[in-house]
């Protein structure tokens, strides 16, 4: 596989790689390579087995052996999302995505020249966000159970934060919708999430985070990004100005 819309070998022409989603607010003609414009991605992450195969054969090293861990399917899943982030890539740069080398920040957070990317996975879902010129993070987390999410906003979050969590009609919803914004912000610096647990950031999206604090210099974007059924997503970008999100679905070759 040499770009997002190659076939793996033997099982004939490819499908078209992505689809948009009808019901999102796509800008198609939004000029690619602009800082203030960012493509960000969702990967179904359950995908069948000769797709798997064909996306293991870009992975690097490292990331094989982290996909040959002992829960099969987390290895099925990461093989899938790091596989299609290599492809979603190597097309941005025109580069073979098998070749592609990351650099990694103090944290963890993955680079490479020339592209601002970042990559997030929970269950069958994961999500990358691609732009050039600007910081960004992201980042996506299934919702779960209401009363662990109450317990939760109020150990970690800002006390009038957690107040709104308990008394949302969808505790759990509203939890997962912070929880990301907190995750894509710290990404998007390259930071550790507990630098985030008290950053304010409720209210209607977008947020415009003036202070972000020990994350680092500069006021931060968060926007909510729409995701399937009960998966919540969010996407930051490090600076003031507003971002054209251009959110596409990911789907394989066949």
């Amino acid at each position: 596989m040499t770009g997002p819309g190659a076939a793996p070998a033997g099982t004939g022409p490819a499908a078209p790689p992505a689809s948009v989603d009808p019901v999102d607010p796509v800008d198609p003609v939004a000029p690619v390579g602009r800082a203030d414009t960012v493509d960000v991605w969702l990967i179904p992450t359950d995908q069948p087995e000769p797709v798997v195969r064909a996306l293991r054969e870009l992975l690097d090293p490292a990331e094989r052996a982290r996909a040959d861990g002992p829960d099969r399917r987390f290895g099925r899943r990461f093989t899938v999302a790091h596989g299609a982030v290599r492809l979603l890539a190597g097309a941005r740069l025109g580069r073979d995505p098998a070749g592609l080398v990351w650099r990694y920040g103090p944290h963890g957070k993955p680079g490479i020249d020339g592209l601002a990317v970042n990559h997030s996975a929970s269950g069958a879902l994961a999500a990358v966000a691609l732009t050039e010129g600007r910081a960004v993070g992201v980042d996506v987390e299934e919702v779960r159970d209401a009363r662990v999410a109450v317990r939760m906003a109020r150990r970690y979050f800002p006390a009038a934060e957690a107040e709104s969590v308990a008394a949302d009609p969808d505790p759990a919803g509203r939890f997962t919708v912070l929880w990301c914004r907190r995750e894509a912000c710290v990404k998007a610096y390259g930071g550790r999430l507990v630098q985030g647990f008290g950053l304010p950031l409720d209210g209607p999206s977008p947020v415009l985070l003036a202070d972000p604090g020990a994350l680092g210099p500069g006021p931060c974007r968060v926007e909510d990004v729409p995701a399937p059924g009960r998966f919540r997503a969010a996407l930051a970008a490090v600076g003031a100005g507003p971002v054209t999100v251009r959110r596409r679905i990911w789907s394989p070759p066949v």
